[in-house]
């Protein structure tokens, strides 16, 4: 059991993020006589390849002690992880057969995948798992030895209740949300800058076009935001925001000329007090450098004339703010040098720097 549950850890750690775990199952041993098989099942989030996730659990079953030996047919190891499936996507190729081919044979796949995907349907056979299990022709007896820790209960940011995150242009603000609103099952709500006819304009001509861009993002973000919170209950409800209505005052504070920037504030105080707060604050610091390399990636084409000295005003921008903010619960993580879309263990790190954000309960 202790090297299951160190393999769940070493991949909710390395490969993706696992979200539902079985019961651990023990079955007579298969193909070869030895001591009894324990088998579970997990469903794991992640933005690698199957391709990718093979060669990160082959090198985590050598971690584990186990070594490939050349005969062919069944033997005795330590540790063995299987692609049992790959959201409903049929892979064959000469290492990698997704459905795995004898997944309706064996009763040990069956009843842990059960366990976690009740309404799975095999995607080639096209039956569902308990009718893969009613046809089933395995005979071997099983029982439940117990219940498995699941990763993700180590955290509990739904106590939360609602979460914002900012940071530049490029910080990953959005991808992260996802990110974190998929893992946990919360509610999001998202920026719509892609529908704002004012950015493309300003990026080409920041003078002419700064007041009305700010101004028409200022409005949109109190509409959706007002909107969008009307409809969840922040007691109950768990949600995540890719921005702050507070945004639009250090970018209009970057943008506009002095005079205008007087009238804007003006405006936005009366719409400030009526925002919720949310109960964390979160800012994804990235380095200049990096920002734009994340730019020229996505490759939006009104953003790649971007300047370095846009970037580092918004970056002051929003330190400058951070710092002026005593009745906000801010948390400033620096991701310059981390990736939590291709690396897991930089995104698990981030949980880990949420939770341990976390208002401490202090009996006395």
């Amino acid at each position: 059991m202790d090297s299951i549950q160190q393999c769940v850890r070493l991949l909710h750690h390395q490969v993706g993020t696992i979200i539902k775990i079985s019961k651990l199952y023990e079955t007579p041993s298969w193909g070869f006589e030895s001591a009894a098989f324990f088998n579970c099942a997990v469903v794991m989030h992640t933005q690698k390849s199957a391709k990718k996730i093979l060669k990160d659990i082959l090198r985590i079953e050598k971690e584990l002690g186990r070594t490939r030996a050349l005969q062919s047919g069944y033997q005795s190891r330590t540790i063995d992880i299987d692609i049992i499936g790959f959201n409903e996507e049929i892979v064959e190729s000469e290492n990698l057969v997704i459905p795995h081919p004898q997944m309706q044979n064996r009763l040990f796949v069956l009843l842990p995948l059960q366990d976690v995907m009740p309404d799975f349907i095999h995607p080639i056979l096209k039956k569902k798992i308990s009718d893969l299990i009613q046809d089933c022709k395995d005979e071997s007896a099983y029982k439940v030895i117990s219940d498995l820790t699941l990763p993700l209960d180590q955290f509990s940011l739904e106590k939360y209740n609602y979460i914002a995150v900012e940071g530049n242009i490029g910080a990953g603000k959005t991808t992260l949300v996802v990110k974190i609103a998929e893992d946990f099952n919360a509610k999001t709500v998202l920026e719509r800058f892609a529908d704002n006819p004012f950015l493309p304009k300003f990026y080409k001509d920041q003078s002419r076009y700064a007041f009305p861009l700010e101004m028409s993002f200022l409005a949109d973000r109190y509409q959706q935001l007002s909107d969008d919170l009307a409809q969840f209950d922040l007691f109950k409800d768990f949600l995540v925001a890719d921005y702050h209505i507070f945004k639009s005052l250090i970018f209009a504070k970057v943008t506009l000329t002095e005079d205008e920037y007087r009238l804007y504030r003006k405006l936005f105080e009366i719409i400030y007090k009526e925002m919720p707060k949310p109960d964390l604050y979160i800012y994804l610091y990235q380095n200049t450098d990096r920002l734009l390399q994340n730019i020229k990636r996505r490759g939006r084409s009104y953003e790649q004339e971007i300047p370095a000295e846009y970037l580092d005003k918004i970056n002051r921008g929003y330190l400058d703010y951070i710092k002026s903010q005593t009745d906000l619960n801010v948390l400033i993580i620096d991701v310059s040098d981390k990736d939590f879309v291709k690396n897991q263990q930089d995104y698990i790190f981030i949980l880990e720097a949420i939770q341990d954000k976390m208002p401490k309960k202090v009996i006395l």
